[in-house]
């Protein structure tokens, strides 16, 4: 497709069953975005590559657990624990991926101090990774957004690919969510409707 980008987003390890942050049934949007992988000329992948000491693990707070929220740098912040740490078997891309078609990984997270769900921003919404100016300079116009999870780095790259003028979709069959509460992945795709992110299966992409 003309113009367009697959951005596969986060299928990682420490994602996957068995991981330091699973998602439910994340392993199985592997062999749907695989399967959908011809139909993309330009395909982008994001990695989640955290220092061992990043403030969004709750390791990294005496006082607090996994699910408590803090404030970190002024943005209110869940805290996961320790995953996608730089350098290891959890922050790898999931070999059962097929990579031969992925041209860039865009890494992210890699700040210590702030989080980065986004593949376009830290979440302070300043910090701007590589994405957009790469997109830009293969004058790609739109982008299908599929991986983990439907419910934070899904949502918030989708969005903010919305905001930054991409015609934007989802591909809804090829992303999981974390949902620690469990309509979140649902509200999240509500949201993404809502800021004007079209919704697809992946058998309806030509």
């Amino acid at each position: 497709m003309k113009n367009t980008a697959l951005l596969i987003v986060d299928v990682q390890n420490d994602f996957l069953a068995g991981g330091a942050l699973e998602v439910k049934y994340g392993d199985s949007v592997i062999p749907i975005i695989n399967k959908i992988q011809d139909k993309f000329d330009l395909i982008i992948a994001t990695q989640d590559w955290h220092t061992y000491d990043h403030k969004s693990f709750a390791s990294q707070h005496k006082n607090n657990n996994i699910g408590d929220f803090v404030n970190l740098k002024g943005i209110k912040q869940i805290l996961w624990p320790d995953h996608c740490v730089e350098n290891t078997f959890g922050s790898e891309i999931a070999l059962n991926l097929n990579q031969s078609k992925i041209e860039k990984v865009i890494q992210k997270g890699n700040n210590p101090n702030i989080d980065s769900y986004s593949g376009f921003f830290e979440n302070d919404k300043k910090t701007k990774t590589e994405l957009d100016d790469y997109l830009k300079d293969k004058e790609i116009e739109t982008v299908y957004i599929c991986g983990l999870a439907t419910d934070y780095c899904v949502k918030f790259t989708a969005n903010d690919a919305k905001s930054l003028g991409y015609k934007t979709y989802l591909i809804e069959d090829a992303c999981k969510g974390v949902n620690i509460s469990t309509a979140d992945s649902e509200l999240a795709i509500d949201e993404m409707k809502d800021n004007g992110v079209v919704i697809v299966k992946s058998n309806s992409i030509n």
